[in-house]
């Protein structure tokens, strides 16, 4: 391998650290790999959601040794039923339902609180040597050769490539003039743990209501992670409710079929839009995750498409720089761009017409879907085949995503 300058990513999310570390296993320990972010500072992790990691991507946390550390506190999602009706309706009949399996013992997906994963991530970077920086990348100036790295320590650092994994409102992003294309929603998904009287056995529901979605998704023991989907407006006036009345609402759209529901902590509204970015790279930068893309949280695959985008480059980048090339230069990174953007616009286009089908009030729609849910629910190789789009194993599948080192 020809001696090349090391990488900044700038973003210490699930991303952020997993690109460290899958390059970290594929280009060895003499490349300097440097994670910067603030938020880094906050040991352990405060983040209270709960995240829906597919079979695909435990798979890419599995080589990368970090699953054995997070797998007795992760909630596998034995099976998943989806109901579509009104509010005040008494009953809420099931129009399709999803075995969990997409493999013998492999369910299609788990539940893993962020905290736990992220905190192990942070420690399985610190045992590989990755210099994790507490301070954000500030500035950067390009050049044919190499990227100018300014941190917000006021060092410097001279690298081969940048990865902005700096999420949604990506400062890094904006600063190379590179522009998104979306839409608002005028949605907002709430998000609250709570407990239950009784065990959720691993299902998951997923109820459509007409404001959007109600997911319930188990987590371990008898508790679950809620996203619930409101217009922002209603979403707002929900959140800031006292307790007592904010209960009244959660009973109403979660129902009585675990028992007494109880708060385990504050619930808290996010606006929910969709946009991509025009382009995922520019000269000695790439984009990943949120900073690449943001799809509606309808289909819960908004992390797992950015792990789908660490997977893509960090092999992408340890094949060019075994046949000696520059990782960081103009062709090497397309390849990236041309791998992940067709993906990833096909599931923006899928999540928003989800969205537009089930988060309205319109009869006849709802008549519609419910006729579509029945016929999929009743032919087995369709209903396996979303099950293998949900767990991320369709497509052009990286190494990492079939559980392959680098």
């Amino acid at each position: 391998m020809a001696a090349q300058r090391g990488i900044v990513i700038a973003g210490g999310a699930f991303a952020g650290l997993a690109l460290a570390l899958a390059l970290r296993q594929g280009l060895g320990p003499s490349l300097p790999i440097i994670v910067a972010d603030p938020a880094l500072a906050t040991r352990p992790s405060r983040d209270q959601r709960s995240t829906a990691i597919v079979a695909a991507c435990r798979r890419l946390f599995e080589v990368l040794d970090v699953w054995p550390l997070v797998e007795a506190q992760a909630q596998p999602i034995l099976d998943m039923i989806v109901t579509d009706s009104n509010l005040e309706d008494a009953t809420r009949p099931t129009f399709l339902t999803f075995g969990g399996n997409v493999e013998p013992g492999r369910p299609f997906a788990h539940m893993v609180e962020n905290r736990m994963l992220i905190d192990q991530l942070v420690i399985r970077a610190e045992a590989e040597g990755i210099d994790l920086r507490p301070t954000a990348v500030t500035t950067f100036a390009s050049r044919p050769d190499g990227v100018s790295v300014t941190l917000g320590d006021g060092s410097v650092i001279e690298a081969g490539l940048l990865v902005a994994a700096d999420g949604a409102r990506s400062k890094l992003r904006e600063r190379a003039g590179i522009a998104t294309h979306g839409w608002d929603y005028d949605q907002s998904g709430i998000v609250v743990t709570v407990s239950h009287e009784r065990d959720h056995e691993g299902r998951a529901e997923e109820h459509f209501l007409p404001a959007g979605p109600f997911a319930i998704l188990p987590l371990t023991g008898r508790r679950s992670s809620l996203v619930w989907t409101e217009k922002r407006g209603e979403a707002a006036r929900i959140v800031a409710l006292p307790e007592e009345e904010f209960q009244a609402e959660l009973d109403q759209r979660f129902g009585l079929h675990l028992g007494e529901v109880r708060l385990l902590d504050r619930p808290r509204a996010f606006p929910l839009g969709y946009f991509v970015a025009r382009s995922f790279v520019a000269e000695r930068l790439v984009l990943i995750g949120d900073a690449a893309h943001v799809i509606h949280p309808i289909a819960g695959q908004g992390l797992n498409m950015g792990l789908k985008d660490v997977a893509a480059l960090a092999e992408t980048i340890v094949d060019a720089a075994r046949l000696g090339m520059d990782f960081g230069q103009a062709d090497v990174l397309e390849r990236y761009q041309q791998w992940r953007r067709f993906d990833t616009m096909a599931m923006g286009v899928a999540t928003n017409a989800l969205n537009l089908l089930f988060s309205n009030k319109s009869t006849v729609l709802r008549n519609v879907r419910d006729i579509g849910l029945g016929l999929v629910d009743r032919l087995p190789p369709l209903k396996n085949a979303f099950i293998r789009q949900a767990a991320g194993l369709s497509g052009e599948i990286p190494r990492l995503l079939k559980g392959e080192a680098l």
